[in-house]
């Protein structure tokens, strides 16, 4: 039987994955620009969960990191999080998110499931590991699910990992399923 915890972690790292590989092989541009109407963008994504997960498996167990971020302090603009600026390299962005993994693995290793934890920005709620295990992997598949329309926005990249796609396999008729999707959903207008 897996231990719980380990299986956490793992559908976790998945999502991580996943959201990371959505930046590979695209421009600067494209992991940066605004493909929806509230400015979500690729890179954006990755920032926000690097953040996401130095507080909540940092601060809320009061083992903050030493990262600063910025986009947090009080006097940061909305959003500020979910998108990057000139200055901020890709790179950057990539090394932050990997050392809020490595933060969050030491915490992982320091508290059982049952360790409790509060987070400030839910009024200082208590909560477990084993509950923001839970919250954060669900954030971060939800992200990894708006990269992956984002990403096929791009350049037409569509599946999970480039090894799983999870998709229909080589020579489907993409073509053919749209047109059949539009024609059924045409029967409304």
């Amino acid at each position: 039987m897996a231990d719980p915890k380990e299986t956490l972690v793992r559908y976790l790292q998945g999502a991580r994955d996943a959201v990371l590989w959505k930046l590979e092989g695209i421009s600067e541009y494209d992991a940066r620009r605004p493909l929806t109407p509230t400015g979500t963008n690729l890179l954006g994504l990755v920032k926000h969960l690097a953040s996401v997960e130095l507080g909540y498996f940092g601060n809320t167990f009061d083992r903050p990191s030493s990262i600063d971020l910025p986009w947090y302090s009080e006097d940061a603009a909305l959003n500020a999080d979910m998108w990057v600026t000139p200055d901020q390299s890709r790179e950057s962005v990539v090394d932050l998110y990997h050392r809020a993994w490595a933060h969050a693995a030491e915490t992982f290793a320091a508290c059982e499931l049952d360790t409790v934890g509060h987070v400030p920005h839910w009024g200082g709620e208590a909560v477990t590991l084993h509950q923001i295990l839970v919250h954060v992997a669900t954030e971060t598949h939800r992200h990894a699910g708006h990269a992956d329309i984002l990403r096929e926005m791009v350049d037409g990249a569509a599946g999970f990992l480039t090894n799983a796609s999870n998709l229909p396999g080589d020579g489907y008729d993409w073509e053919a399923h749209v047109a059949e999707v539009e024609a059924a959903a045409a029967t409304f207008r």
